[in-house]
């Protein structure tokens, strides 16, 4: 009996050294696959570019805020390099006017072209985020009530804009923009899909 029980007590510490060979063997690999996901994700954030490569393009839409009214918006940008985009962008607000107890309605349509620096490369930002400031020149057609006795005049207007986007997803992100141009808007925010 005790040759059985050595024997038992034998291939116990076999199995159980080989299991801690094994448990060894697992966090080893563990460790390994660790740091791998590490590495990737530093090499991500570290060699980040801009959302919008060259040739490819952008939709954008949304609503905008101002003193005159609740405009919306609808524009598209191309990446012309890997920091610069150009793009067009075609607008719409309705307000009222009351002057002397009276209501005028007004109507302001606008199309603009625009020019913006991304800065994710020069800050070395992740892919997810796109921080941009440009200018933008546009031209604004005002229609009032023909009875309303103040004047609005419609014109070309310069203006400059700083914005953000946040990508969600590859394609889809929001987009946040202020400045702009008196007769667009004060700032505007929206979504964003790359096409």
């Amino acid at each position: 009996m005790e040759t059985t029980l050595r024997v038992w007590h034998e291939d116990f510490i076999q199995i159980k050294s080989a299991s801690r060979r094994s448990l060894s063997f697992k966090l080893f690999c563990m460790k390994k696959v660790i740091a791998l996901s590490i590495l990737c994700l530093i090499g991500k954030i570290g060699f980040a570019q801009y959302a919008l490569h060259k040739g490819q393009g952008q939709f954008n839409a949304g609503v905008g805020f101002s003193s005159w009214g609740v405009p919306a918006y609808a524009g598209f940008d191309v990446g012309v390099h890997r920091d610069i985009s150009v793009g067009g962008e075609l607008s719409y607000r309705g307000y009222y006017d009351h002057p002397d107890n009276v209501r005028y309605h007004h109507s302001i349509v606008g199309l603009s072209g625009n020019g913006n620096y991304h800065f994710n490369t020069l800050l070395n930002m992740p892919t997810e985020w796109d921080f941009y400031a440009g200018l933008n020149l546009g031209f604004y057609f005002w229609n009032s009530d023909k009875e309303y006795p103040g004047s609005h005049t419609s014109g070309l207007e310069l203006g400059a804009q700083v914005g953000g986007r946040y990508y969600f997803t590859q394609r889809f992100g929001l987009n946040l923009e202020l400045g702009g141009t008196p007769g667009l808007s004060g700032g505007k925010f929206g979504i964003t899909l790359k096409i």
